[in-house]
C-alpha cells in the first residue's frame, strides 16, 4: 500500500435507515346506500425515522382516515401499508394487535385518560397487565412524566388537571412501550393557544432527543409550523 493508501481512512457507509411508513396507492371507500365515498384516494405516503410529519387538511379531508389506517384501527379497501417494514395486509388482527402494541403509540384529541386512575396509573396503564415488574413499570412511568414535566402531578386524578396537563400525561402514556411510530390526531384541538405551543414542541421534541417518528392530524397552523414536514389533504387526496 503507498503512503497515499495509508494517509485515506476506510470509511464504510452506514446503511441507509428504512422508513417507518410506506403507503402506496392507498384507497378507503365507504358505502352510503347507493353511493359510494372516497375516504382516501391513491394515498401515497413515505416517512422515515425522526420525522415529525404533519397531515393537515380541512374536516373530511381524509387526514383522520389516513392515521386510523396507518394506526391498523381501520384497514383499507385497497393499497398497500407497511409499517416498520411490515406488510399490514398479511398480519392477522392478532398480530396487527401486536405490532400495534410494540410499535405504535397513540395520542388522542380528547385525551383518553381513565378519570379514577392517577396520572401515573393512566401512564401505565396499557402495560399495567402484562408480565412486567411492577417498580421497574412504575419507574419508567415516573420517568416519563417528569419528561413531559409532570413530575408535581404525578398523583392527580384527569379531573384534577388543566387540558394541557392531561394532553401531556397523555404523550407520557404513549411511550411506555418505547414506540418506533407516536400517531396524534388533533393533538391541539382542545387547547389554548399557549398550551397548544408547548404540547406542539414536546411532540417536537420526541422526534429529536429520542428518535421517535411523530405523524400529526390537524387543522391547527401551530403544529405546522413545528413539523419537519406538512402533508396537506384535501376530498382524501395528498395534494403535495
Amino acid at each position: 500500500m503507498t503512503a497515499v493508501e495509508d494517509a485515506v481512512p476506510d470509511v464504510t457507509s452506514a446503511p441507509e435507515p428504512s422508513p417507518v411508513i410506506e403507503i402506496s396507492d392507498v384507497w378507503k371507500l365507504h358505502k352510503l346506500g347507493d353511493e359510494v365515498v372516497k375516504a382516501l384516494i391513491s394515498a401515497e405516503l413515505t416517512v422515515m425515522p425522526g420525522e415529525f410529519v404533519c397531515l393537515m387538511g380541512p374536516s373530511g379531508s381524509g387526514k383522520s382516515t389516513l392515521l386510523n389506517i396507518i394506526g391498523g384501527l381501520d384497514r383499507p379497501t385497497k393499497g398497500s401499508v407497511l409499517i416498520a417494514g411490515r406488510d399490514t395486509a398479511r398480519l392477522t388482527e392478532s398480530q396487527f394487535a401486536a405490532l400495534r402494541h410494540d410499535t405504535i403509540g397513540f395520542i388522542f384529541q380528547s385525551y383518553n385518560l381513565i378519570p379514577f386512575l392517577s396520572a401515573v396509573e393512566n401512564v401505565e396503564l396499557p402495560l399495567m397487565f402484562e408480565p412486567y415488574d411492577r417498580k421497574a413499570l412504575r419507574q419508567r412511568a415516573l420517568e416519563l412524566l417528569d419528561l413531559v414535566g409532570l413530575s408535581h402531578r404525578v398523583h392527580h386524578q384527569p379531573t384534577k388537571m388543566s387540558g394541557g396537563e392531561q394532553q401531556r400525561t397523555a404523550i407520557a402514556r404513549s411511550l411506555i412501550s418505547n414506540p418506533t411510530l407516536v400517531l396524534a390526531d388533533e393533538p391541539t384541538a382542545n387547547l389554548d393557544h399557549r398550551t397548544g405551543e408547548t404540547v406542539v414542541r414536546m411532540l417536537r421534541d420526541l422526534c429529536s432527543t429520542l428518535g421517535v417518528t411523530v405523524v400529526a392530524s390537524t387543522h391547527d397552523p401551530t403544529v405546522a409550523d413545528e413539523a419537519s414536514r406538512v402533508v396537506r389533504m384535501r376530498d382524501g387526496q395528498i395534494i403535495n
